[in-house]
């Protein structure tokens, strides 16, 4: 297993493998089962673990079977929305998303605190910035984030406010390569998508579906798998370049989490396949912005 990688300049570590916790936030997936994958990712090594009040019960559920092993896990979520009775996006709103966050994770504090797809000209107002250094200042957070893409993203690295970031990082979602992410220097960063939805599972393009966009892209570059599996490709190649602190798979399935953390085990992927995927990304690119 490859030593964890500390997160920025925080005193925060990480595996380079996390759980993206979206999925298990479906409250018709059996809760005993879904302890039983968050323990087991845990028992691995997997200490990362994302979610956001967006994600249907996971936040609720990931309290309710990891609390008992706090010391063990770094507890990543995210806010600006979903606080009954306060508006979204303002000062209040996450001050009170704070409070609803740790009741739910059963914590006293959030290790990584997201602005998820803060627009830009609420990030600019500054008052949501200020509630969340009030937060860190009090204990409650001890990194503050951002979640996002592209100028929303550029303005909040360039504020110099944030402890990290998070945004899309993949085989086909590669352009915060050679913009953001060189920009965030000794910042903490979180690759979201690392397996881009997994678009090689269609046979034809998928019209309408979440992943068509690197569907698209994917069959536009005519990459070489060179006998490995997309998947691992995908996510190892996010972990290939400096500043990536972790990447993060979403999954409900303990066996999808393994095979996941068995591709992180093995490495960055050779730096002549990277340029390669560099070059044939930007060879076709038209207009390939991240993707919310």
């Amino acid at each position: 297993m490859p030593p964890p990688r500390r997160y920025g300049n925080t005193n925060i570590y990480i595996h380079p493998l996390g759980l993206g916790a979206a999925q298990i936030g479906n409250p018709q997936l059996d809760d005993a089962d879904v302890g039983k994958m968050l323990n087991t990712a845990v028992d691995a090594g997997i200490n990362l673990f994302d979610t956001a009040p967006s994600y249907g019960i996971s936040e609720k559920r990931i309290g309710r079977h990891l609390a008992a092993r706090r010391s063990e896990v770094v507890l990543s979520t995210k806010l600006g929305y979903g606080v009954p009775g306060v508006a979204d996006w303002t000062g209040p709103c996450i001050t009170a998303g704070i409070e609803q966050a740790l009741k739910l994770l059963r914590t006293d504090y959030l290790d990584i605190a997201h602005f998820h797809s803060c627009p830009l000209q609420v990030l600019e107002q500054t008052n949501v910035i200020d509630a969340l250094e009030a937060a860190k200042r009090a204990g409650k957070v001890r990194a503050m984030a951002y979640s996002g893409e592209n100028d929303d993203l550029a303005w909040a690295v360039a504020c110099g406010r944030f402890d990290g970031f998070m945004a899309s990082l993949n085989i086909c979602d590669q352009r915060i390569v050679q913009t953001a992410l060189p920009a965030m220097k000794d910042k903490g960063f979180i690759a979201k998508r690392a397996v881009a939805n997994h678009p090689w599972r269609f046979a034809e393009r998928p019209v309408g579906d979440y992943c068509e966009e690197y569907w698209t892209r994917w069959q536009a570059m005519g990459l070489d798998n060179r006998g490995l599996e997309w998947g691992e490709i995908s996510l190892r190649f996010s972990l290939s370049f400096p500043g990536v602190s972790a990447a993060v798979v979403g999954t409900a399935s303990a066996t999808h989490l393994k095979h996941s953390l068995q591709w992180a085990n093995r490495g960055p992927l050779p730096a002549d396949w990277v340029a390669e995927m560099q070059a044939a990304f930007y060879r076709h690119d038209n207009d390939w912005t991240g993707q919310i």
